[in-house]
């Protein structure tokens, strides 16, 4: 494979760079841009088991360095995930598809999964046990080391594909609770999710968004990022995935350095939708500009 090349979970990847889910939908509304074959792969839109339309507008509010969000895991539900959205998909994406799933309970992420599961196109489930916007579910598994260790358990038994426990950083010890995943059998960990945050509306007096508090992302979180994923990289023996605040190729280059097997890309896909085919293209030159023969070699090399 060439210099860009990384395996995560065991599948070999062109390269490291991956839309976050959330931020490129169901990939083939991004395919009438560019051929998203280029990409490492990519985590397609939450999946929970019913049809969500998320929280009431206005959902979205921007930052100086950032972007704020409390869209609530709007999605068609699994079924329909299965039926419509991955036929469409296969007609342009050619490689393994990250799928990202989110639950309510212990039952609902393991039904999912053992739903997806029979779709040969997966080849990793991210399972989101860290979403900030919705009330009852997701973040709360993400913020105890027993509830995470459950769900990975839960999930683990239902498919022989890795697992991937995408965590929350609203929390004070993200260490244990990446070790806990790791003990219930976790292939790999991505993090950081976006981060609990809020603005008012000087205007009306209350807060911007209809569900009062939403999720930070953007080039506000990357430093916040870059310290968690160099301590849960430290801590695991399984590969972590970066995010958080990523946009330039030298973003990519950091993260790795930290510890970071792949990386994902969020907001920024939502300002630039040719994000993620930039860094690709950029990566070679930055490379060569700090003596980077080959991206694996430089995996936690901020550890050494």
């Amino acid at each position: 494979m060439g210099r860009l090349s990384v395996d995560l979970c065991g599948i070999e990847l062109d390269n490291p760079v991956i839309p976050a889910s959330g931020t490129f939908g169901f990939g083939y509304e991004f395919s009438e841009y560019y051929d998203i074959n280029m990409l490492g792969t990519f985590s397609f839109k939450g999946t929970t088991r019913d049809e969500r339309f998320g929280n009431p507008t206005p959902r979205i509010a921007e930052t100086p360095a950032g972007l704020l969000n409390a869209v609530g895991l709007q999605n068609p539900g699994v079924d329909k995930v299965i039926s419509r959205e991955l036929p469409e998909l296969r007609k342009v994406f050619h490689k393994p598809v990250m799928a990202n799933v989110s639950g309510f309970s212990i039952d609902e992420y393991r039904e999912v999964c053992e739903k997806l599961d029979k779709e040969e196109d997966i080849g990793w489930f991210e399972v989101n046990i860290s979403c900030p916007n919705v009330h009852g579910g997701g973040m709360s598994f993400g913020t105890y080391p027993k509830a995470a260790y459950e769900v990975t358990k839960a999930v683990k038994k239902v498919t022989h594909k890795p697992v991937i426990m995408k965590l929350s950083p609203n929390v004070t010890d993200i260490v244990s609770i990446a070790k806990a995943c790791e003990d219930a059998g976790a292939d790999g960990i991505s993090l950081i999710n976006t981060v609990l945050s809020m603005r008012i509306d000087l205007s009306r007096r209350k807060p911007l968004l209809a569900n009062t508090t939403g999720g930070l992302s953007g080039p506000a979180v990357f430093p916040l990022a870059v310290r968690m994923v160099y301590q849960v990289s430290s801590a695991v023996g399984i590969p972590v995935i970066g995010l958080g605040g990523v946009s330039t190729a030298e973003n990519v280059i950091e993260m790795m350095m930290a510890g970071a097997v792949a990386v994902e890309v969020g907001a920024a896909n939502l300002v630039e939708p040719f994000a993620c085919k930039n860094i690709i293209e950029n990566l070679p030159a930055v490379m060569d500009r700090y003596r980077i023969e080959n991206l694996k070699d430089i995996i936690g090399a901020a550890h050494k």
